[in-house]
């Protein structure tokens, strides 16, 4: 077993195109030796955003925090603390942080994501 505290994990911004004010923080990830998924927490700031983008991989995602905007090619959705958002493989997809605080949220992906 391995029990972290999130707040002490780094927080490391995100370098990519398309992609302000955010930092990410991996959590949980083969590097733990999880096999399968990774768990990162992501954080943008008042006006933070990453781009429109694609994986193959899906995500699976739980705002903590704050409000926003999540969408695709073809729709925009607003988000707040509690939704759940799921992304399939090859969706395009990005977010906004329209909100005044902090959007925080978790993202799990397969660890065929983690590119590190």
């Amino acid at each position: 077993m391995i029990v972290k505290n999130s707040d002490e994990i780094e927080r490391c911004p995100v370098v990519m195109d398309n992609v302000e004010g955010t930092c990410i923080q991996w959590l949980v990830s083969k590097f733990d030796g999880s096999p399968n998924f990774a768990m990162r927490r992501f954080t943008l700031v008042p006006g933070g955003r990453i781009g429109l983008h694609q994986h193959p991989w899906e995500h699976e995602i739980y705002i903590l925090k704050g409000s926003g905007v999540a969408y695709n090619d073809e729709e925009k959705v607003q988000v707040k603390a509690g939704d759940v958002v799921y992304i399939p493989g090859n969706e395009p997809h990005g977010y906004d942080n329209t909100g005044g605080d902090e959007l925080m949220f978790i993202c799990m992906i397969p660890n065929e994501g983690d590119r590190r």
